[in-house]
């Protein structure tokens, strides 16, 4: 009924930059707070930024001051700016959204299935 689709992913060089998207699609009544999350492998899935429908962000401090988190409303759209990339950045990158459905009016989390992020040395 919902579905979040990450792009953007890819190889990117240490001290690069890369913007990842994610499109949320369905029976969406609206968006509240969405975020982004990243998982390295063999290790847990870790908050990366959050940002609420308002606009209010809350980044990690591993990536604060390096990446930034945007969202379109208008688009269902929400975005990560990834500045400066070190090689600890590589992960799957997850979209996370709590997305009010209509004809519901409980919001329910739902994940995207993750872009492959790899910097290089």
């Amino acid at each position: 009924q919902v579905q979040l689709v990450e792009s953007g992913g890819g190889l990117v060089q240490a001290g690069g930059s890369l913007t990842l998207s994610c499109s949320a699609s369905g029976s969406i009544f609206s968006i509240d707070t969405m975020g982004w999350y990243r998982q390295a492998p063999g290790k847990q899935r870790d908050l990366v930024a959050t940002i609420t429908s308002g606009g209010t962000t809350n980044y990690a401090d591993s990536v604060k001051g390096r990446f930034t988190i945007s969202r379109d409303n208008t688009k269902n759209t929400m975005y990560l700016q990834m500045n400066n990339v070190k090689p600890e950045d590589t992960a799957v990158y997850y979209c996370n959204a709590a997305v009010y459905i209509t004809p519901f009016r409980a919001p329910r989390d739902y994940w995207g299935q993750g872009t492959q992020v790899t910097v290089s040395s």
